[in-house]
């Protein structure tokens, strides 16, 4: 999920119903391949012959081109425009999510989760700028809408690819999602209004040179590490719970994993609420509550009943929804100038964070199982505490 962070401020249009759902479904489209692969993992394992460490890697490929791209897409398409990114980016996705389908190892799936990872800050990063430059009397409300369509992308992509395995196997059900996808750019190419207020920046350099002041700005810097804590927490958890409800005694088959995914659809309905929490406990305040409910969340998960899991997952994933959501306006009130630099510094954290969970964890699950995963995340659940007590309290 991205930020309304903007310095633009101009006044622009109201947006119509097909913008509206537009908006949404780009949203939508950008997130539906980043964690697909999570409910077909013990599938991948067993017909690639993949270790966890390895799959690990797989699911990590995507979010770590994410987090490679993040700062610079925004530049890039200062200089050559929003909406051609945005379309082109969609149609590059449906490419490497078809090869997807095609990977003869996993070496090769990672290979193409990475190159679906490069196409998607070209989605995000650059909608958020048409945003605020198209719809500035309407930021929150088309901001709300496209953060719903990425959790609810986020959601169907894992949704998808279990119950499609099913249905037809997870290779065809890549090439289902690849078709959709370039359903989804076309949709795009004939709704997106053309931009009426982008204005082609000249100054790359001096962007570049305040891009790297902000690595020297601790407010930023703090929050770029929190939210690396928060992705890997999320990653880690939502990964190897699916290795661990497909082993005995629950033997869960993909479809059910998937399913079990229907708790990320908690962040339409958290992400607002989190607003009111910030509002009477204030940014650091909310964080170390919701840090705190996500460990607890965590540790409910060691638990051997399945409901008692679903519960702590939904405590656990409550926890970094609200996290995330006050880090984002930690950066928004602590930053006056190049606010979408210092974003696209946050989501190099943010991503990079989820890359490394994948790893870091598929380690820990491979020599200890869930219980040292867990422990694996309540280390950098600590470290989160760290970093809001030891520097954002004193911001």
């Amino acid at each position: 999920m991205l930020p309304a962070i903007f310095d633009n401020v101009m006044t622009a249009h109201n947006p119509t119903f097909t913008q509206k759902f537009t908006i949404a479904m780009i949203g939508f489209f950008a997130f539906l391949q980043v964690y697909s692969v999570q409910a077909i993992l013990p599938v991948l394992m067993q017909e690639l012959q993949a270790s966890e460490v390895q799959v690990g890697l797989a699911v990590g490929a995507t979010v770590m081109a994410i987090a490679l791209m993040s700062p610079f897409m925004g530049m890039l398409s200062d200089a050559f425009g929003r909406r051609r990114f945005i379309i082109g980016s969609l149609l590059m996705l449906a490419i490497p999510t078809f090869m997807v389908g095609m990977a003869g190892s996993v070496d090769g799936l990672t290979f193409w989760r990475f190159l679906q990872g490069l196409a998607v800050p070209g989605i995000t990063v650059v909608l958020i700028a048409y945003i605020g430059e198209e719809y500035s009397n309407n930021i929150a409300g088309m901001m709300s809408l496209y953060v719903a369509g990425t959790v609810l992308g986020g959601f169907s992509g894992r949704f998808f690819a279990g119950h499609l395995h099913e249905w037809i196997g997870w290779r065809w059900g890549y090439g289902v999602m690849a078709v959709l996808t370039l359903v989804g750019a076309v949709w795009v190419l004939k709704s997106l209004p053309k931009s009426q207020y982008f204005k082609k920046s000249q100054n790359f350099q001096d962007a570049l040179r305040l891009l790297l002041s902000h690595t020297k700005n601790r407010h930023v810097m703090s929050a770029c590490l929190l939210g690396g804590c928060v992705l890997f927490s999320l990653v880690g958890c939502f990964t190897f719970i699916n290795l661990h409800l497909a082993d005995a005694p629950y033997r869960l088959l993909p479809s059910h994993l998937a399913n079990i995914f229907a708790l990320y659809l908690i962040g339409m309905v958290i992400t607002p609420l989190s607003a009111k929490i910030i509002a009477r406990f204030g940014m650091t305040g909310t964080i170390i509550f919701a840090v705190i409910c996500s460990i607890t969340g965590l540790f409910i998960t060691l638990s051997t009943p399945l409901p008692l899991i679903i519960i702590g997952l939904t405590i656990m994933s409550s926890g970094v929804f609200i996290t995330q959501s006050a880090t984002i306006s930690y950066i928004a009130s602590h930053v006056k100038e190049g606010r979408s630099l210092a974003s696209g510094l946050y989501y190099m954290g943010y991503y990079g964070g989820g890359s490394v969970g994948a790893w870091v964890c598929a380690i820990a699950y491979a020599h200890g199982g869930w219980l040292y995963a867990v422990l694996t995340i309540f280390g950098v659940q600590l470290l989160a505490l760290g970093v809001v007590m030891g520097l954002m309290k004193k911001a």
